[in-house]
């Protein structure tokens, strides 16, 4: 405990100030003393300890990173050497290289899935603002409004993160038949 005069007190910018128990009449130290300074002592491994379990967390945090990293890389090695193969054989018979770009493409995909990235968006699904960017409003008769016409560029994502999202064009209101005033400017969607 400190002392009615202010000693012992610390300014919390200061370093802890390490108090040696005074001793008593007798020379024994108070026991209030030796109790500050195993407090002290107690505060000062906590602290420490919290210091290393940190460092501990960000080491820990970079060695998965790059972990990870090294996974992802290598899960592309695969697509590299193929297009490598297909480079070098780009002299040959050009269908045959088409059809080596398509198995490559097809390869590039399935590391994405893989990796728990899978395509977004197909032809026929209802237009999703949180997965989907429209780029086009189309008039389709007999397709119901807000459905995906065609996919302009694919996105990839998983049950909880986009990668990015798929590029569309959906249809709109306003196709013979339906009722709607086919001669109304775009709303923008």
């Amino acid at each position: 405990m400190a002392e009615p005069n202010g000693e012992g007190i610390n300014n919390a910018a200061d370093e802890p100030v390490r108090q040696a128990p005074r001793p008593d009449a007798e020379g024994a130290a108070r026991p209030e003393d030796q109790a500050l300074a195993e407090v002290r002592d107690w505060a000062q491994r906590a602290i420490a300890d919290a210091d290393n379990a940190r460092k501990r967390a960000e080491r820990t945090c970079a060695e998965r990173v790059a972990a990870e990293r090294q996974r992802v890389a290598a899960a592309w090695l695969p697509v590299l050497d193929n297009l490598d193969l297909a480079l070098r054989h780009a002299g040959s018979d050009p269908e045959a290289i088409v059809q080596g770009v398509a198995q490559v493409r097809k390869q590039a995909g399935e590391v994405l899935a893989r990796l728990g990235f899978g395509p977004v968006g197909a032809v026929g699904e209802p237009f999703d603002p949180l997965r989907h960017e429209a780029a086009e409003a189309v008039e389709e008769p007999g397709v119901p409004t807000g459905t995906i016409v065609r996919i302009i560029r694919p996105g990839y994502g998983g049950d909880t993160l986009l990668l990015r999202p798929a590029v569309v064009a959906v249809a709109r209101a306003g196709s013979v038949g339906d009722g709607s005033d086919t001669n109304r400017e775009s709303d923008g969607g």
